[in-house]
Parts: C-alpha cells; structure tokens; sequence
C-alpha cells in the first residue's frame, strides 16, 4: 500500500496539472463566477418550470383523453347493444347488422359490427371484440369458419393488445372497465401507448361478447412532444439571455472595481499620480470620486512624510558633519589634558579620563549616526567578496576578549571545524557580529556565551547564544529599534550608543539577509544573522534553529523553569553574577538538586520567577513571523 501512494499522488498531480489554470481563472475572476451561478441558477429555474409545465399539459392532455374516450366508449356501448336487440327481433333481410338468421350468422354479424363501427373513428380508434370459447369451430357449407373468434378493425392484433387482467375486469363487472395497455399492430410499427375501455355484451343469439374500444395516444404524445421542444428551446434562449445578462450587469460593476485595483496597484508600486475616471452619479462615481480622494490625500501624506524625512536625514547628516570640526578641536583638547592627567590632583585627574571616555562615546555615536543617515538616503553599498566567516568571528572573539575577562563570561565557538564560506561585505559583517557577541557579554549575567556557525542549502548562519536575562514577550521585534533599551534604568558599562542593533539590521538586509532575535525571560536570548551564501540570492531558510535546542519550551520545562511533569515544587538555585562565585563542576556549571538536566557543554539556565511566559521566535518585520505568547503544555498551578 505504501508503494502505491507515490504513484497515487503522481496521477493525482499529472490530473490537475492542466486544470489548475482553469481553477486559477475561477479564483481570480468574479464576473466568470457571477455568470456561472447564474446559469446554474438559471438552468435550475427553467427546468423546475418545464417539469411542472410538462407536467400540467401531460395531465391535461389525458383528463381529455379520457373523457372523450369515455363519452366514445359508452355511446358505443349503448349502440352496439341496441343493435343486438333490434337484430334479433328480425325475422328477414339481408346477412349483416339487423339481419339475424340464427346462429350461423353470428359471427357475420360481428364482423359488420366491428366495420361499421371502425368506420367513423379510423385513425382514432380500434375496434375489437372477443368472445368466450373463441377457439370453439364449427362447420358451416365447404369450410371451416370461427364464428366466435377474435376481430379487431385495422391491423390491430386483437389477443396482443388485450391485456388478460382487462378481460377478467370485463367479466366479473357489468358495466365499461377502462385500462392502459400497449397497441400492437401487425404491420410492424412499434407498440402504442393506448386506453382500453371495455365492456360484456350480448350479440343478436343473446351469446356473450367483449366490444373494446382502443384509443391510442399518438396525437397527445406528438402535441407533448411539441410542447417539450417549445419549453426547451425558450429554456435554452432564456438561459443564454440571463447569462448575457448577468454578464453585462457584472462587466458595468467589476470593471470599475478592476480599475480601482489596478490603480491601487500602481499606487502601491509609487506611481502616486494615478486617478481614476470618473463618469455619472451612481454609486460606483462615488466610489470612484472617494478613492480618488483616498489617492490624493494619500499622496499628500506621503509627501509631507518624504519632505519630513528628507529634513531629518539632511539635518542628522549635517549636523553629524558640522560636530566634526568643534569635535576635532575638543579631542585635541582632551588627549592633552588625558596625556598630562598624572599632574593633576585626583578629582581633576578622574574627571580628564571620563572626559576622554565620553568623547570616545561621542565619536561613536557620530560615526553610527552618520551610518544610519547613509541607509535612510539609500546610499549605502555593499562591497561583498567571498569570505570565510570563521574568520570574521575569530576577530570578533579576540577583540571582544577584555571586556569578557571582566564580565567573567567566557565566548565558545562551535561550528568552526570546517571552511564557512559565503559572498559578503566583511566590514559590515564584521561590525555586526561585534554588536551581536558584546550585547551577548553585556546582558550574559557572567554565564558563557556560545557562536554558533553553519551553512547549508545556499545560505550561511552565525547564531549568538547567551544565558543572561533574556527577552520578554514582544520585545525581540523592539530590540532593533533605535535607541531602545529592555530596562531604561540599566547602564551601559560598554559605552553603547543604541544604535548597535538598528545599523545590524540595516547591514544584513543590504546582504539580502535575516538578522532575527529569540528570548525568554531569565532563560537568555539568541540572536541569528542569515545571509545568502552567493550574493544576490534569496533566502529559502536558515541553516541554524532561531530557538536554540536548550530553550525551555525544548527541554519541556515551564515557564518557571521546573519540569513538566515534576510532583512539586523545587527551589532554583540563584542567578550566577560572576565568576568568582561560580562553582564549575564537570561537565558544565554546577547544578543543585532538582535542577533541569543539563545538555552537554551547555551552561544550565538560571531559576527566573514563577508565571514567566516565554516568547515565540521573532524575526525581522516583513518575513513572516510574529511574536505571540506560547501557552504552555500544562499550566504551573497544575505542577
């Protein structure tokens, strides 16, 4: 059965492969949808109407039928009896009807009954008689004849067309008995669709016989026949009218409506001088007058929104420019006062070196100033080569080496056994996995902070782990944000300008790349930057997990940090400060008891307070992604 599947689903792809532009078509184009419901609709409406007319005409047509079969029938009766009577009360005259000559002329007398009575209803009605003991024979002069055998006017086949159960209604009931039966003719025509009226009466020697009149419904079947032709040619004109139409009415409505959606397109592709046309004073003139004013309106924010970022990036641009001269003189300034620091007394001497810090800080925020200035006027180039990322992240680890001493977190590099090759600018890679491993120092808490790189499927990856305070719900889309902090209070011991992250950003998007940010409250944040391994690429996905396999929600712990399924609560052992507080034991930190397993090589995560909800991967705006608050597998009031 398995094996079969594949050649299923096979056959089912090669089946809707030439209708899948049928179905787009469908989808895509409303006046076809609104004519065809039409048509259904349409054929639905005229066919109940045919039926229900058909119908009527059908009953109608055998009501009447019926009736004159009736009215013919019993007047025949009647004549056909009282020709009996008068027959057999004459005593001369010539063999026939009314002439009466015993027994032997019975059967002749029958025969010019079943004549004369055919004569006036040729083409509408049969004639037929038949008599009890008809196979009875007698002999009469040279021959032998059938005096009481069956006759019948025409072609008509008397037994045939004579249903037995008739017959036996005839002879139990004394008055006409009527039925529908099937005419057949010996000249070969097909059986007819008939009505039997039948009755016993008595012949001129006072024998028993059955006279039945057969009325075809031919005439009727031909005038239904005409009735249906008529019924389905209006019904295929009225259909075809409706369908023109709906497609007429639909054209006057989707037209404008495929205008505006071309015009919005156009909008939405910059050219903001489109309008619509605009002619009447219906409805779809004031859809078209308001979407117009919609466009013009939208055109003048734009403007003013251009105009007033043109001045922003002019005036951050300028002024960035303009603080280089009073910048330079003041660093002058400063390096000879710093260089002479020793003569001064103490408070004098402190406050030379944070001025030297201070003018480091505001050369930096400068530099980042002028660099974001050149990403909001687009000019911004990408200078890319094919370079070993490993590299680029070895710079960054040394460089980033002192300010780790310090914080006592140590930087591990994993994925570096092989080459890690990809086209791209080493200077803003370089700058980006700067702000990407100090951020992880700054905000580790002193725990380790692990580099992770990989490349597969055209892309390459270098994801920053660390353990320290994490994110909390929302804020891994803010934290690319200019100027954003997660705590305000917060120092920056690294002389930061906030403007780290946001120039990142700007950097791997001019690769074509990703730079996504993971975290949970007390559990650490992982920061990911994904760039094409060929320029100009686009990217499919990315070689390393943005949540990182050590996260909570994948070791299937709560958001407190304690296990799923464990039967009460244990106490966390405190956040970790700093290294000379740490006590490592084999295998990684140390672990008190209860603690979650800890996965090799990875640094265990630090109790955070019980409710802490943990937070979705969040990438950049526009790939995708959300940022929504994951309910957990079982609530902690549970645990």
């Amino acid at each position: 059965m398995r094996g079969l599947q594949p050649v299923i689903r096979s056959c089912v792809r090669w089946v809707r492969r030439p209708l899948q532009p049928a179905v787009r078509l469908w989808r895509r184009n409303i006046q076809l949808r609104v004519v065809a419901f039409t048509l259904l609709m349409s054929v639905g409406v005229v066919l109940l109407l045919g039926f229900v007319v058909i119908g009527q005409v059908k009953n109608g047509l055998l009501d009447a039928k019926e009736k004159a079969a009736e009215n013919q029938a019993t007047g025949g009766f009647h004549i056909a009896q009282e020709m009996a009577s008068t027959g057999s009360q004459s005593s001369s005259g010539a063999p026939g009807v009314g002439s009466p000559q015993g027994a032997v002329h019975s059967g002749d007398w029958l025969t010019s009954l079943v004549e004369q009575f055919a004569s006036g209803g040729k083409g509408v009605y049969w004639i037929v008689t038949l008599s009890p003991g008809a196979g009875s024979e007698q002999t009469f002069g040279e021959g032998v004849v059938n005096a009481r055998g069956p006759r019948g006017s025409g072609s008509i086949l008397p037994d045939a067309s004579i249903p037995a159960s008739l017959r036996d209604a005839v002879e139990k009931h004394s008055g006409a008995v009527e039925q529908y039966t099937l005419a057949r003719t010996s000249d070969g025509d097909p059986p007819q669709r008939a009505l039997a009226i039948g009755k016993r009466l008595t012949d001129i020697d006072g024998s028993p016989y059955e006279l039945y009149y057969l009325f075809p419904f031919d005439q009727e079947e031909k005038t239904l026949g005409l009735v249906k032709g008529t019924l389905a040619t209006a019904g295929i004109f009225v259909v075809v009218l409706l369908g023109a139409i709906a497609w007429l009415v639909t054209r006057q409505v989707v037209t404008p409506v495929r205008m505006a959606a071309g015009i919005a397109e156009r909008l939405a592709a910059g050219r903001l001088q489109e309008r619509m046309q605009v002619t009447g004073e219906d409805d779809i003139a004031r859809l078209g007058e308001s979407f117009n004013k919609m466009a013009q309106n939208l055109q003048s924010k734009i403007q003013q929104l251009e105009d007033l970022s043109r001045m922003q990036r002019r005036f951050v641009s300028d002024v960035s420019h303009e603080l280089r001269t009073p910048l330079t003189t003041v660093r002058m300034a400063a390096d000879v006062i710093h260089d002479v620091r020793g003569d001064f007394d103490p408070v004098t001497a402190r406050s030379a070196e944070l001025l030297q810090n201070q003018l480091d800080r505001f050369e930096s925020l400068l530099s980042d100033l002028l660099e974001i200035s050149r990403f909001d006027a687009g000019a911004a180039e990408l200078s890319a080569e094919p370079i070993d990322l490993r590299e680029v992240v070895r710079r960054v680890v040394d460089a980033a080496e002192p300010l780790a001493e310090r914080k006592g977190s140590r930087v591990v590099t994993r994925g570096d056994a092989q080459p890690v090759i990809a086209e791209a600018d080493p200077r803003r890679v370089e700058r980006i996995l700067r702000n990407l491993v100090v951020n992880a120092i700054e905000h580790g808490e002193g725990r380790d902070v692990v580099v992770r790189l990989a490349t597969a499927d055209g892309a390459v990856a270098v994801a920053v782990r660390d353990y320290g305070v994490g994110l909390k719900p929302g804020e891994a889309t803010r934290v690319f944000n200019r100027f954003w902090r997660a705590d305000p209070a917060r120092a920056r011991t690294t002389g930061g300008t906030g403007l780290g992250l946001s120039i990142a950003v700007e950097d791997a998007r001019l690769h074509g790349g990703w730079l996504q940010a993971w975290g949970e409250p007390g559990g650490g944040s992982q920061f990911r930057m994904t760039l094409p391994r060929t320029a100009g690429d686009s990217l499919r996905g990315s070689p390393v997990p943005l949540e990182p396999d050590d996260s909570r929600r994948n070791r299937g712990l709560l958001s407190s940090g304690l296990p799923a399924r464990v039967a009460a609560p244990v106490a966390l052992p405190p956040p970790r400060t700093g290294a000379a507080d740490d006590t490592k034991a084999e295998g990684g930190w140390g672990r008190e008891p209860g603690y979650p397993p800890q996965i090799p090589g990875i640094p265990p995560v630090p109790g955070v307070p019980a409710h802490a909800p943990a937070a979705d991967p969040a990438a950049l705006p526009g790939n995708g992604a959300r940022v929504v608050e994951r309910r957990e597998a079982l609530r902690e009031d549970d645990v």
